[in-house]
């Protein structure tokens, strides 16, 4: 099944990992070609159908039962289908309690697959993608056409898998008569802008543990716009330049996926971001590219498992008693220019610093803010908010009484 994908190197091996592919497909090509690599290392392997799972809760417990039976495994790799979306995602959060190391979660699957909650992801961190306007009303056609470029437009539901719910559009009408139908049948639409340079085809990237680990174009066939494998589109290998693999890692990165499909448009100014899949289909990558796709999957779960990535909200969880607070200096001029310890006395923690697309862990109190920052604050729950909304007014008065209140001398001029 996997002839002509190159097996460099010695797979990882953990012989005590129980691992699980959470797919209703067994027979799929992507699911077989995970268990097969999984097998190849050793490990103790399992394709569970994530209906099969029950989620039980109570007081201070949580269980999943798969068939009745306890979930034993370990790990898990989700290849959760876009109709059980909502199951599999709560049953991630339930297995995430348990303890139980997943190569994507429930927030990064939720968050690519609505494709507006996506494309403001990736506005606010400054990746490119075509110009994007969701449309509520019939009526706001036409300033959306023109706000993205103006005719051709890309007419797309913000969910949908495969190609499925995207189309082009060439006139004004035939945009409004789609996107009426496709808000009477309850559809949340987007208008986006047309890409004429990379007309049927696109760069998919695969990236696994923030690593790029293959690529290859697709082209649509006939006149198919959309390049999509599963639409018979045909794929070849592509030598990645630079530039497109540091915004496919980016893209996966800020979307909160360990293993992403990265799908880029070739565009005049560089590459754009049209659509990040959290679980990208492995024949047709496998098949143009030649690398064991799938290999680099398991090994990145061989080499993580253990050492899972746990979400603010989900810590807080389990420390009822502790909250955090974001501070936008922008917001609050006085901040500007002070530093950490002037503003918050030492009496506030300061884990983080948001500042030009990077985290600074555990600043230093003499760090100086600057307009852009945003600061992360943590400490008792009851308490943290007030406190940090005292230190700020506090500031705040002290740069008024600088600016404001002239001294003797300036008040006699």
């Amino acid at each position: 099944m996997n002839d002509g994908v190159k097996k460099e190197g010695a797979p990882l091996r953990r012989m005590d990992l129980r691992l699980a592919v959470l797919s209703r497909g067994p027979r799929l090509y992507s699911t077989r070609r995970l268990v097969e690599e999984a097998r190849e290392r050793s490990l103790d392997v399992a394709i569970i159908d994530p209906l099969t799972c029950s989620m039980f809760v109570d007081e201070g417990r949580v269980e999943v039962l798969v068939n009745g039976e306890p979930f034993e495994h370990e790990a898990v790799i989700p290849r959760i289908g876009h109709s059980i979306t909502g199951h599999g995602t709560a049953l991630l959060r339930h297995l995430d309690q348990l303890g139980v190391w997943s190569s994507n979660s429930a927030a990064g699957i939720l968050q690519s697959r609505d494709k507006l909650r996506a494309s403001q992801i990736l506005a606010r961190n400054r990746i490119p993608i075509p110009r994007t306007m969701n449309v509520r009303d019939v009526r706001d056609v036409e300033h959306a056409i023109e706000a993205v470029g103006g005719l051709p437009v890309v007419v797309k539901v913000t969910k949908g898998t495969q190609g499925q719910g995207v189309f082009l559009r060439h006139t004004a009408y035939e945009a409004k008569s789609l996107v009426q139908g496709l808000l009477h049948a309850r559809r949340d639409v987007l208008i986006q802008e047309y890409v004429a340079e990379s007309h049927g085809r696109d760069v998919r990237v695969i990236v696994v543990g923030d690593e790029v680990v293959a690529a290859m174009r697709r082209r649509a066939r006939g006149r198919e716009f959309r390049s999509n494998f599963h639409l018979n589109g045909t794929v070849e290998s592509l030598d990645l330049p630079d530039e497109f693999a540091d915004v496919a890692r980016r893209a996966a990165r800020v979307l909160g996926l360990n293993v992403a499909g990265v799908d880029l448009l070739e565009g005049n100014d560089g590459p754009m971001v049209l659509e990040v899949n959290s679980s990208p289909g492995l024949q047709g990558i496998e098949m143009a590219s030649g690398v064991n796709v799938a290999g680099a999957i398991v090994d990145h779960a061989v080499r993580e498992a253990g050492f899972g990535d746990v979400e603010i909200d989900g810590l807080l969880r389990m420390l009822p008693d502790e909250g955090v607070v974001t501070l936008q200096v922008r917001r609050h001029p006085g901040l500007i220019g002070r530093s950490i310890e002037d503003v918050f006395h030492g009496e506030i923690e300061t884990f983080a610093i948001a500042r030009n697309s990077h985290m600074m862990w555990n600043p230093k109190p003499d760090t100086r803010l600057r307009f852009d920052d945003l600061v992360l604050c943590t400490g008792p729950r009851t308490s943290l908010r007030s406190s940090v909304r005292a230190a700020v007014e506090r500031c705040s008065d002290a740069s008024n009484e600088n600016t404001l209140d002239p001294g003797p001398d300036e008040a006699a001029v």
